[in-house]
This record gives C-alpha cells, sequence and structure tokens, in this order.
C-alpha cells in the first residue's frame, strides 16, 4: 500500500510523501483512513448545506463531531488506525442520517453517496479518494489550501469548544469550505475566495480561543520559566490543551509527583491559573522533533494532549501516553470526559510513581507571556521607543518548528538582527532562538513570546492596535517584517489570517509549502506578496529596510 501527502513542511523532496511511511511517521495505512475520512466528512458537509438551504436545523453535536475529526487528520496527532477506523465507521453512521433528512433529487458527489460493507473497504477507498483524485494541479492546490485551513480552524475551534466556547459561524464555515472542495462547478477564482474567507474565520476563531483561555485561566504574565529539574518523579505534558494541563496538575496534588510541560505546552507555564500549583516545575526540553532522546532521559511519563508526536523509541514507548484527538497503536488512551467529569489521569500517576526523577538537561530560566494584554499594557513605552528610534523595527517570527537543518536559518537571523529590533513570537518556532542572551530595549525584552500557535491571535491584536496608535491606514505601514517558520496545518490557517489581514511582504519557510502549485504561488506572491526566505544577511537586511 502507497500513500500520498504533502499536507506539511516534511512532504517527501518537498513534494510528496509517496512511500509506505511518511516522513511524519504516519503509516500508508493510516494516511489512506486519514483520506476516507476527510472523504466522508464532506459528504456530512454537503449535505449540512443542503439542508442549511432547506430549512433543517443542525444537531449540536455534528459541529463537535466535525471539528475533532478534523483533529485527528492533522500533522502528527495522530498514528492509530484502529481510531480512524471507528471514526470513519460514525461518520458514515452520522452521513446517512443526514442523508435522510435531506432528501434531494440533485447530483451529488461520491463522497456523500459512497458507502462500506466492511471495513477492508476503507483501506481500498482510501487508494482511490486522496489528494491525487483531483486531476487539475491548480484546483488540487487551492482545495488542498482550503482544506488544511478548515483543518487549522478545527484545532483551535476544539480547543475552545473544550473550554465551553462555540460560535455556529465557525462550524458553518468549516461546512462550507469542505462542502465546496466536492464542488467542480467553482472557479479558481471562487476557490480564493473561499481560501481568504477561511483566513477571516481563521482570526474568529483565534479570537475565540484567546476569549476561553484568557477567561479561564487569565491572561498570560511576563514569566521566568524554570528549565531544570528537581528530585521527585516527574510526569512530562506536550500539547496544546489547557484544560488536560489543569486536570492534570489538581490530580497531582500531593502525590509527590512533579509536572513538567514540553514543547507546545510550555506556554501553560504564563498563565496565572496554574502557579499555585508548587508541584509544576516549569519546562523540560525543547521544541517537539527533539522528544526521542529528551522523553527516553525524563525517566517519567509523558501526556499528548495534542500533535505533535515523533513515533516513539521502545524504550520507551511504554510510558506514552494520548488523550484527545492525540493517537499512537499501543499507548495508553485517557478517555473523553463524560457528563462534565474530568478525565481520569490515574493510571499515568500511578506509573510516574515508580520512575526515577528526570535527568537534568540544562539549568536556569527562560522568559515569555508577553500576549496582547501584557504588551498592550505597556504600550506607551512601546510606542515611545518606536517614536524615539529604540526601537527601529518588529520581527514576526512566529510559526512551528521542525528537523530541517535549514531552520537553522531562524536562530541565525535573531542573532544578526540589530540590537533595535524586537521580535514578536508565538509557537514552537521560538526554541530555535528563546534561549540566546539577546538582551532587551529600555527594558522591553528583544524576544516577547505571546505563547503557543493558538496565541497567534495576540500578535495580530498587536499589530491592529500599534495601526491605530499611529493613525496609519494600511497594516503595512506598521514597522513590522514578518518571517514565518511552518509546519503543518494551524500554521497554514495563521497564514491565511495574516493574509485577510491585509499582510503583505510575509518571508515563508524554509521552504514554500509543496501544496502550492507553481500558479497558485504566483496568485499568492503577486497579491500578496509572499517571498521564500533567502540567506540570513541579505533577508536580515531587506527586513530592516521593509522590504
Amino acid at each position: 500500500m502507497s500513500m500520498f501527502c504533502y499536507q506539511c513542511q516534511e512532504a517527501l523532496k518537498n513534494t510528496g510523501c509517496n512511500v509506505k511511511v511518511g516522513m511524519c511517521g504516519k503509516p500508508a495505512d493510516v494516511a489512506n483512513l486519514q483520506d476516507v475520512l476527510i472523504f466522508v466528512l464532506k459528504g456530512i458537509a454537503v449535505y449540512d448545506q443542503k439542508g442549511k438551504v432547506a430549512g433543517i436545523e443542525r444537531d449540536p453535536e455534528l459541529g463537535r463531531f466535525m471539528l475533532e475529526s478534523l483533529f485527528t487528520t492533522i500533522t502528527n496527532a495522530n498514528f492509530d488506525a484502529a481510531r480512524f477506523e471507528r471514526q470513519i465507521a460514525k461518520a458514515l453512521e452520522i452521513r446517512d442520517a443526514l442523508k435522510a433528512k435531506v432528501k434531494t433529487d440533485s447530483a451529488l458527489p461520491e463522497a456523500a453517496t459512497w458507502s462500506a460493507s466492511n471495513v477492508s473497504d476503507y483501506y481500498q477507498k482510501g487508494e482511490e479518494v486522496g489528494v491525487l483524485s483531483t486531476e487539475n494541479e491548480d484546483v488540487r492546490s487551492l482545495r488542498e489550501l482550503l482544506t488544511y485551513g478548515v483543518k487549522g480552524i478545527a484545532a483551535y475551534g476544539d480547543h475552545a469548544l473544550v473550554l465551553g466556547e462555540k460560535n455556529d459561524d465557525i462550524i458553518d464555515f468549516v461546512m462550507k469550505g469542505l462542502a465546496a472542495t466536492t464542488n467542480d462547478s467553482l472557479s479558481a477564482d471562487d476557490l480564493v475566495g473561499l481560501v481568504l474567507e477561511c483566513g477571516k474565520t481563521g482570526v474568529d476563531v483565534m479570537a475565540l480561543l484567546d476569549k476561553a483561555n484568557t477567561e479561564t485561566y487569565g491572561h498570560p504574565e511576563p514569566t521566568q520559566v524554570n528549565i531544570g529539574v528537581r528530585n521527585n518523579p516527574g510526569i512530562l505534558i506536550s500539547g496544546h490543551d489547557l484544560k488536560d494541563m489543569q486536570e492534570l496538575l489538581e490530580q497531582t496534588k500531593g502525590t509527590g509527583v512533579d509536572v513538567y510541560t514540553h514543547s507546545e505546552m510550555l506556554p501553560a507555564n504564563y498563565y496565572p491559573a496554574f502557579k499555585k500549583y508548587d508541584h509544576f516545575v516549569g519546562n523540560y526540553g525543547n521544541a517537539w522533533w527533539k522528544q526521542k532522546e529528551e522523553i527516553e532521559k525524563f525517566n517519567g511519563p509523558v501526556l499528548f494532549t495534542t500533535n505533535c508526536i515523533v513515533p516513539p523509541k521502545d524504550s520507551y514507548k511504554d510510558r506514552l501516553f494520548t488523550t484527545g484527538a492525540a493517537g499512537y497503536p499501543g499507548a495508553t488512551h485517557i478517555p473523553d470526559r463524560k457528563d462534565g467529569t474530568p478525565k481520569d489521569f490515574s493510571a499515568i500517576i500511578e506509573m510516574a510513581k515508580k520512575c526515577q526523577p528526570p535527568q537534568e538537561l540544562e539549568s536556569g530560566t527562560i522568559t515569555g507571556g508577553f500576549a496582547r494584554n501584557t504588551v498592550m499594557s505597556v504600550a506607551d513605552k512601546v510606542i515611545e521607543a518606536v517614536k524615539s528610534g529604540a526601537i527601529k523595527r518588529f520581527v514576526v517570527m512566529a510559526g512551528c518548528d521542525g528537523r530541517h537543518k535549514e531552520r537553522d536559518y531562524y536562530t541565525k537571523v535573531a542573532e544578526n538582527l540589530p540590537k533595535d529590533t524586537v521580535i514578536l513570537t508565538a509557537g514552537c518556532a521560538k526554541y530555535r532562538y528563546n534561549k540566546l542572551n539577546l538582551g532587551d530595549i529600555g527594558g522591553i525584552p528583544r524576544v516577547l513570546d505571546a505563547g503557543q500557535c493558538n496565541d497567534s491571535y495576540s500578535l495580530a491584536y498587536i499589530a491592529l492596535q500599534l495601526k491605530a496608535a499611529f493613525g496609519l491606514d494600511d497594516i503595512n505601514d506598521l514597522p513590522i517584517s514578518y518571517d514565518v517558520a511552518w509546519y503543518e496545518q494551524k500554521a497554514v490557517i495563521v497564514l491565511l489570517a495574516l493574509l485577510f489581514l491585509g499582510v503583505k511582504g510575509i518571508r515563508l519557510g524554509p521552504t514554500l509549502p509543496a501544496f502550492l502549485s507553481p500558479n497558485v504561488a504566483k496568485v499568492l506572491v503577486e497579491k500578496f506578496d509572499i517571498k521564500p526566505i533567502n540567506d540570513v544577511e541579505s533577508d536580515v537586511s531587506a527586513m530592516m529596510t521593509g522590504k
């Protein structure tokens, strides 16, 4: 069995993974099952849109199912074939129930009509309905760009929903966007318009998640995060789900087990609600792609609440736990909450008690917690520093980290930017430079870390507020350059959100997405001045002159 997948930055030869195992470690059978799940979800979306026209009310649980299902298909989230088999079966059941409600004589795409008699049919269908089933390269490119944007929306929307925040307009667009990818009558211009609408919804869903996080856990605060260890057994928690973090901290109180964040969960250290737990030690390690050596040295169990999972070594595979959208075959999966009761983390806690304390990787602290509320509280100081020339430029270096050696570029850019520049960041891209000693400008740190990729809304909000403060008509007149690293689909929706806001001149690396056909890439370059990264010296020079 083979696969074809090019949704992430690691796509083989920047063309696409078409082998038995993708560069992310995803086996072909799982890749194909994900394609089938997306295929059936598109069928659900088709009926949902027809039901909307007919005035049929949407089941409130349908939106949750769509978000959760899409979330499982993003890069490095779930490698469990059995989980996808169950999800496809449920999706078919939901789709056919909708079909019975929405009686239509109009022509329907195959995604709305295909049926399976057994699980083996899923695997056979997976060979037929993947990315390459759309023959026209440009239409394929735009459909996939739209689909990946919708996946990013689903990830952020799911996090917000877990915290009780829902916006039906977001679910509406998820349905509209997926259904549109089955419509052969749509032109390239139609699809470009939908991609920009996807960006608008991206802004909306990030604002919704920001509201959910800050109203539940408080606004992130500037924080010195410990990166050393203590002499107690520990649990390492990764991913983006703050409610999982809260429940784990609550259940580990008084057990003698410490809790450490890893990679994407680092920003949990910035939230006031979590600072009351004296067994919450700090952050252990670096970006997600270094987890194999770091988890081995941690000694205790690790909990993945979302992505990014790297297929584990046998030496620690039995210490791997997953929950929510995450999954890995053989790992213990913590079931979802039922009837509002917390998840049960007792299994991971009991394992931790029997483990040795983590080995120390490093010592000291790193600083973060500069989300929108903190930055805007000192806006006068920031504006004055810009007006006086103390700050010449802001450089947004948000996004993802990854394994490519070319990503050393971001470390070198940070090191080579003039001392009168400030880096704005969110996401795990920060690990390329957040431990450098770059100093400050009049007390303003030269690296302002807003948090997770989920917190990219803060960077957009800050830019829009500065635009208003300086009385500018165009966001591109601000002294801000964008040098963004991408890896997976949450980064795609962040990019589309920036494009919707009118931001131009974004440098995108370390490679341009493989899913952009030459013609689609040309449209983005001409309309938004998207740029590939170049050598460090040239790019730093260009950014400092606003080019």
